[in-house]
C-alpha cells in the first residue's frame, strides 16, 4: 500500500468493517515499522486491501476487506495468499488475527486458508460488546 492508495483504502474500510480508523490512521500505518499492507488492485482502482503488524516472528492481522462490488471473487483469497507469502519469505511462523464472534462468514473463510480458533477475548468489541474470537494459523502455505 502507498499513500496514493489511502483514499480507495479508505472508502472500501468505511463501507467493510464495524470497527472505524480514520484516514489518518492509514496513514500512520504507512510510517508505522511493524505494519504491512497489501493492496489488490484491478484497473488501477484498489478493490481490496489487507494489513498486518510483523512482531518478531508472528503476524497480527489488523484487517481484510475487499469492496462489495467485488467480493466472493476470490480477491480475499489472494490477499491472504500473499500476506502469507510475505510471511514465508521473512520466516514468520504464524498468523493471528481476531473476528467477531457473529461473524461467521468470515470465520469460515479463515478456516478455509488454514486459520483454527484457539481462544475468545470476551466484550472486545466496544462498539457492541461482542467477544471476538482469535484464529491462528501456524501452517503458513503461500
Amino acid at each position: 500500500m502507498k499513500l496514493e492508495h489511502i483514499d480507495e483504502v479508505y472508502n472500501i474500510f468505511i463501507n467493510s468493517l464495524k470497527v472505524k480508523w480514520s484516514i489518518e490512521d492509514f496513514k500512520k500505518e504507512l510510517e508505522n515499522k511493524l505494519a504491512r499492507y497489501f493492496v489488490a488492485l484491478q484497473n488501477d482502482k484498489v478493490v481490496g486491501f489487507g494489513g498486518m503488524w510483523v512482531i518478531i516472528d508472528e503476524a497480527h492481522i489488523t484487517n481484510v476487506a475487499v469492496h462489495p462490488n467485488h467480493r466472493r471473487s476470490g480477491i480475499g483469497d489472494k490477499l491472504l495468499r500473499c500476506m502469507y507469502k510475505f510471511c514465508a519469505d521473512n520466516n514468520i511462523i504464524g498468523i493471528t488475527l481476531e473476528v467477531r464472534e457473529n461473524n461467521l462468514v468470515a470465520q469460515n473463510f479463515y478456516k478455509n486458508l488454514g486459520f483454527a480458533v484457539e481462544g475468545r477475548r470476551k466484550k472486545y468489541y466496544q462498539d457492541t460488546g461482542e467477544d471476538a474470537i482469535i484464529m491462528w494459523n501456524r501452517n503458513i502455505n503461500p
